[in-house]
């Protein structure tokens, strides 16, 4: 029987000066999706990837179209490479928007147009300094939720990331007395994250309006295999789902753990994290230790898997 294979796709915050370098200098064909990538979104994004600055790098309107740009580069290095085909696709946050081109509902001009837009969107929808995200590690996303409900109406969780971190965003001073309230109750660990606004709440409703905006009339299609949701852990099969998912989970929490749930659910045992980093790897190993996750982000990475799913059904 033939192994089902999940393509997992990291969102913001993998991001590093040099990411894919190994991928433009061995495949002609990332070249050429670079190129495209400058002419599309009009500046030398090759350049802001390849030398920083990193802070620059890392503005959510530069972030998220070079996540997206790498992960498509590692994406196709891996197809020409091993031919492999997924069963499925998820995505964390942006990472939905890579696994939905990666699943051929977006075009790759539009995808990453698209993402661009997202970032302005998401970095103006709530001014500097107003909103706020902290990540709770070592409390259950019960009492976390819990946390958040007696610190006030404006925090609450927008990132189930494993059993044991939950990412809560709000309003700067919420957020902050739902964080002292975390460390009452042996949170191992409290951490503001270095973002810029509180993605994945309804500050975001702004946002969530000018992308719906933007996307009225972007062609979508069908996806070839399914993509699951971030909002609710759902399948997208239609092109219908993938448009209501994308725009839903600009205020809506990312249910990771759910989704990574749904991958067992599903038959899938197998998973293999396509872009920089390795941040979904290492929240498996908190959600699901018998999941086998690979890495593909570089050449040799994609050169292991090469040799090491040679010969397997």
């Amino acid at each position: 029987m033939a192994r089902k294979i999940a393509f997992l796709f990291p969102g913001q915050g993998s991001q590093f000066v040099g990411m894919g370098k190994s991928l433009l200098a061995d495949f002609p064909a990332a070249k050429t999706r670079m190129e495209e990538a400058c002419d599309t979104l009009g500046f030398d994004i090759d350049r802001l990837i390849a030398e920083g600055p990193e802070e620059e790098l890392k503005a959510t309107y530069n972030t998220q179209p070079a996540i997206l740009l790498v992960s498509v580069i590692a994406l196709e290095a891996l197809i020409e490479r091993t031919g492999v085909e997924p069963a499925i696709s998820a995505g964390h946050s942006l990472g939905e928007f890579s696994a939905c081109h990666a699943a051929g509902a977006l075009s790759f001009h539009d995808a990453i147009r698209l993402v661009r837009k997202r970032g302005e969107l998401m970095q103006s929808a709530v001014p500097i300094g107003v909103g706020a995200m902290a990540a709770v590690i070592g409390l259950a996303s019960s009492e976390v939720e819990a946390i958040c409900q007696k610190a006030g109406g404006d925090v609450a969780p927008a990132n189930f990331n494993s059993p044991e971190q939950t990412v809560i965003a709000g309003k700067a001073d919420s957020v902050e007395k739902a964080s002292a309230l975390a460390r009452e109750k042996g949170a191992k660990k409290v951490a503001q994250l270095p973002v810029s606004a509180p993605f994945h709440t309804a500050m975001m409703k702004p946002a969530q309006e000018g992308l719906a905006e933007f996307m009225e009339d972007m062609t979508i299609n069908d996806p070839k295999f399914p993509i699951i949701r971030n909002v609710d852990a759902g399948l997208s099969t239609t092109a219908a789902q993938v448009r209501q998912g994308l725009i839903e989970q600009v205020t809506g929490c990312v249910r990771w753990v759910d989704s990574m749930a749904r991958l067992s659910a599903e038959g899938v045992a197998e998973g293999l994290e396509i872009g920089p980093g390795k941040v979904l790897t290492g929240l498996m190993k908190r959600i699901d230790r018998s999941f086998k996750m690979s890495i593909a982000g570089e050449t040799q990475d994609i050169e292991k898997y090469a040799e090491e799913s040679h010969g397997q059904a």
